[in-house]
């Protein structure tokens, strides 16, 4: 047992200097800020004040989570006909279809991220076929769309393999004892298929939003300077050398990210009592 806690030892301090320390120096800069002395630091609630005043940060905070939620909405829409439909094929199949989604996500974020910038800009594969129609120069980045669909392609993956997880271990009984039962196709997915795949529904929601609230650089590559969100304000403070303003932000950031962790993990059930309902 002691050799046991004993190896332990190394990732209990791995997390303290990779997580602990770093969530640590966040949380005294964001409650700090220097004196009229450069050696005096004293405790101030004005980072956090600033951001709830502003109006500003305020409409940058509704933006990102908007764009979370937008993103999330659109990644289940058609994470799940697609989960299902996979979950469906035999095992062989299944393994295939899994590994051509998983493929992508093998090639850095950054690149893949860059090659929809050249295909939504000016002169790209779209604004070309468009130019046959008589639509000259007309490129989708700095837009809306252009950044959901950028996320969502980054992120559809994750919500897409979640699901299928899910509902590639339910019971395949329970759905023929439904049918035995007279229940329809569109009772038996509603009443048993469904609830029974909503661990791997909350698994996917979590992973998709949290890095669609958090996400920097895809806004900063299709959407353009001016559109702004809570990663890209967190970086730009940094990068000014604001590391207390930045460092609050990053702080309102965690609330946000662990109130939606409490929020889904509330909306799980045990995948038992579910298909008993």
């Amino acid at each position: 047992m002691k050799k046991l806690k004993a190896l332990s030892y190394p990732y209990i301090i791995w997390i303290a200097v990779m997580i602990l320390v770093p969530m640590l120096l966040i949380v005294f800069y964001a409650f700090t800020e220097k004196g009229n002395d450069v050696t005096v630091i004293r405790f101030t609630l004005e980072n956090f004040v600033r951001f709830v005043t502003d109006k500003t940060f305020l409409e940058v905070l509704a933006r990102s989570l908007y764009i979370a939620v937008l993103t999330t909405a659109v990644c289940l829409l058609a994470g799940y006909p697609a989960a299902y439909i996979i979950s469906r094929l035999g095992d062989r199949s299944n393994m295939i279809m899994v590994l051509l989604i998983t493929l992508p996500t093998l090639v850095n974020m950054l690149v893949r991220t860059y090659a929809w910038r050249s295909i939504l800009g000016e002169g790209g594969l779209i604004s070309s076929v468009l130019s046959v129609f008589g639509l000259e120069g007309v490129g989708l980045t700095e837009t809306t769309f252009a950044v959901v669909l950028g996320m969502v392609y980054n992120f559809l993956p994750f919500m897409i393999l979640q699901i299928n997880t899910s509902l590639s271990k339910m019971d395949k009984s329970y759905i023929e004892a439904a049918n035995d039962l007279g229940a329809s196709s569109v009772q038996a997915f509603m009443r048993i298929t469904f609830p029974l795949s909503l661990p791997g529904v909350i698994s996917g929601i979590t992973l998709v939003f949290l890095p669609s609230v958090s996400s920097f650089f895809i806004p900063s590559l299709l959407g353009g300077r001016d559109f702004v969100l809570l990663g890209n304000l967190i970086e730009t403070q940094f990068t000014k050398g604001s590391w207390n303003f930045g460092s609050a932000i990053s702080l309102v950031m965690a609330v946000i990210i662990l109130l939606s962790m409490f929020l889904t993990k509330k909306l799980d059930k045990d995948p038992e009592s579910a298909g008993k309902e």
